[in-house]
C-alpha cells in the first residue's frame, strides 16, 4: 500500500470529479458555455405532422369486400359497397383519410357482385343445355 493516500486505492489523489473524467490539464478551468441554451425543442417547429385519422367506414368497406370476395360471397360485398358508399361521403365531408381504402372496397365489392351474376347466368345457361329428356332415374 501507498503512503501518500491511505482513503484513496492505488494511492490516487481525491477528487471532485466524476467519475470516469479527466481532471482539466495544467490547472485551467473546464468550459462553460458563455449563453443559456435553447429548451429542447424550443428552437425549431413542432416535429412531424400528424396523419389524419382514417375514416373507420372505409376499414369497414375493404374487411367486407375482402370477406364478401372468399368466405361470404354475396352479403359481405353487398356490406362492403353500402359502407364504402357512406365512407367516402364521410370523408369528403370531414376530410378524414382513408379514401383509398373506401375505394379498394367499392371495387372490390362491385366485381364480386358482377362475378357471381355472371357464375349464376353460366349456370342457368350450363343447365338449360342438358339433355333432360335422356335423362333416367332407376329406383
Amino acid at each position: 500500500m501507498s503512503d501518500q493516500n491511505p482513503g484513496q486505492p492505488y494511492g490516487g489523489q481525491p477528487s471532485d470529479q466524476p467519475y470516469g473524467s479527466q481532471p482539466p490539464a495544467g490547472g485551467q478551468q473546464p468550459y462553460q458555455q458563455p449563453y443559456a441554451q435553447q429548451p429542447y425543442g424550443g428552437q425549431y417547429g413542432g416535429g412531424y405532422p400528424t396523419a389524419p385519422k382514417t375514416n373507420t367506414m372505409a376499414i369497414v368497406s375493404l374487411i367486407s369486400s375482402i370477406l364478401g370476395f372468399t368466405a361470404v360471397p354475396i352479403l359481405g360485398s353487398i356490406v362492403g359497397i353500402i359502407t364504402g358508399h357512406m365512407a367516402v361521403r364521410q370523408i369528403r365531408e370531414t376530410g378524414e383519410g382513408g379514401a383509398g381504402l373506401a375505394k379498394a372496397g367499392l371495387i372490390i365489392g362491385y366485381i364480386t357482385i358482377v362475378l357471381a351474376i355472371l357464375a349464376v347466368i353460366a349456370l342457368v345457361a350450363f343447365v338449360s343445355v342438358l339433355p333432360w329428356d335422356q335423362v333416367t332415374t332407376t329406383y
